[in-house]
């Protein structure tokens, strides 16, 4: 080798042991910059429901997945059925309250309905793809697809819920593509996705701040009322408010926002009759945003947080909530 050789050789030997040097302090400086996280014990799952129908009757459970486009456990997946129009505009219980007494369950590989008065309808879930067709619906405004299933579970929603009107019961299915609630409020990550839920795959709400509402109540109210899909036991009334980030389990939530009330909660979810009054009108009297956040809520009450799924997982009634900061 001759001397230049070996010139240039020492000179890559420094110049690679100097990347070497930077990267190290690179990866050093990252580790003791980042802030630890803090966990805190806040809380513990009460209750985990399920609505597999929008609109419709929740399922109680003790273990779900948490999945990004919401709760499911086994067949049942949180607001992937839904009843529209003929035209496939959704219904919901603002214009049919009754529907919060329908129950759409699985057995046997058969969807099972259910509602007062009425016989159970049972039809397969694997639907006869030539016997059904995928129909365009709007919810909120925005684009969706399901599949519908047909006349048999038409002329049954038609029947109880009795308007003049048809309505029809589709499903989402996992080929279809979902909505992004960030084309419905700025807060939500663009890549963020629900199916028919308003707007936010996961609603979190404590237990008491339920009893606090009732407490200005003439009548209680329970927290199926506002329809969350993780219900808190073990913590001061609002105090979920705070929880930027949570961990569960092995799941990790991110809270986006709190979720704005409206008419549906006038609903009474054991009645199926609707008073356009109460709770609504005292979640007014002392749950209203601050003004600075009037372009996102307007008028509407605040009462339970909106949050995405940072990391999926195993939920259980019994688990510990923690509240992480950084």
């Amino acid at each position: 080798m001759g001397l230049e050789d070996l010139a240039a050789s020492k000179r890559a030997a420094l110049l690679l042991g100097g990347a070497g040097v930077a990267l190290l302090g690179l990866g050093l400086g990252y580790k003791y910059l980042r802030k630890p996280e803090k966990v805190v014990r806040v809380g513990v799952v009460s209750q985990l429901l399920i609505h597999p129908l929008k609109s419709g009757k929740a399922v109680s459970v003790a273990l779900a997945e948490c999945q990004k486009l919401g709760l499911k456990f086994g067949e049942l997946q949180d607001r992937h059925w839904m009843v529209v129009t003929e035209d496939g505009h959704m219904v919901t219980a603002r214009q049919q309250p009754r529907l919060v007494l329908v129950s759409l369950t699985f057995e046997g590989g058969h969807v099972c309905l259910n509602g007062p008065n009425m016989d159970e309808l049972r039809f397969p879930f694997k639907a006869d793809k030539s016997d059904s067709t995928v129909t365009n619906c709007r919810v909120f405004g925005e684009d969706i697809q399901g599949r519908d299933y047909g006349d048999k579970a038409s002329r049954w929603l038609t029947r109880y819920l009795g308007d003049e009107k048809t309505f029809r019961l589709v499903h989402f299915e996992p080929q279809m593509k979902p909505r992004r609630p960030a084309e419905k409020e700025s807060l939500f990550p663009q890549y963020e996705q629900v199916v028919y839920s308003d707007i936010g795959p996961v609603m979190l709400l404590s237990e008491a701040s339920v009893k606090d509402l009732s407490s200005k109540l003439e009548t209680d109210v329970t927290v199926e009322r506002f329809r969350p899909s993780i219900v808190i036991s073990g913590c001061e009334a609002f105090d979920e408010d705070s929880w930027e980030e949570i961990q569960i389990g092995s799941v990790r939530l991110q809270r986006v926002m709190s979720c704005g009330r409206c008419i549906l909660t006038t609903v009474d979810p054991e009645t199926g009759t609707i008073s356009r009054k109460e709770p609504l009108q005292t979640l007014k009297s002392y749950r209203l945003c601050k003004p600075s956040e009037k372009h996102i809520y307007k008028s509407s009450p605040l009462f339970g947080q909106l949050h995405i799924v940072k990391k999926t997982g195993i939920l259980q009634v019994g688990d510990v909530v923690y509240k992480i900061s950084h």
